[in-house]
């Protein structure tokens, strides 16, 4: 044997160990891409029921805010007509309570003036309690005269 022919046996050998490697290495790159395709399609076949479950869960959510909105506008409602009510209700009684507690108090002066004890408040806080009534009453008197349907339309308009 020659050189010649010795180098080509060597490169025919070569050649038998580098397609023997190349054909090991397709036939495991054919297995993983068999694996890959059995993986993708069982991820398909799980994934399509999730985002039917993850879309339902959405329609019930957005359903449930639909009637949270509904309930907190009917608390918004139920607040105004509140809040209309005890406006109406001050209005209404306010003024005569007012005007009943000077009533009083002014009896309660002219009866001390007939028994000769007339007396005047001595402490600041009797001074400004009768202050107060007395701003009141001016108010109450002063105030634009209505009747109850009047103040019920005034409150209800805010």
């Amino acid at each position: 044997m020659s050189v010649g022919e010795l180098a080509g046996l060597l490169v025919a050998v070569g050649w038998v160990v580098l397609v023997t490697l190349l054909a090991v290495v397709l036939v495991r790159l054919s297995k993983v891409l068999r694996e890959a395709t059995v993986l993708v399609s069982a991820v398909t076949e799980q994934a399509v029921p999730l985002l039917s479950d993850a879309s339902a869960a959405v329609r019930s959510a957005h359903q449930q805010l639909e009637r949270v909105d509904d309930i907190t506008a009917n608390v918004q409602d139920a607040a105004a007509n509140a809040n209309a009510l005890s406006s109406t209700v001050a209005a209404t009684l306010g003024g005569p309570l007012v005007k009943l507690a000077a009533f009083s108090y002014g009896v309660r002066k002219a009866v001390n003036r007939q028994q000769g004890t007339l007396t005047f408040p001595q402490q600041s806080s009797e001074r400004e309690a009768l202050a107060q009534l007395i701003r009141a009453e001016v108010r109450a008197a002063t105030a634009p005269r209505g009747g109850l349907l009047s103040r019920l339309r005034r409150a209800v308009k805010g």
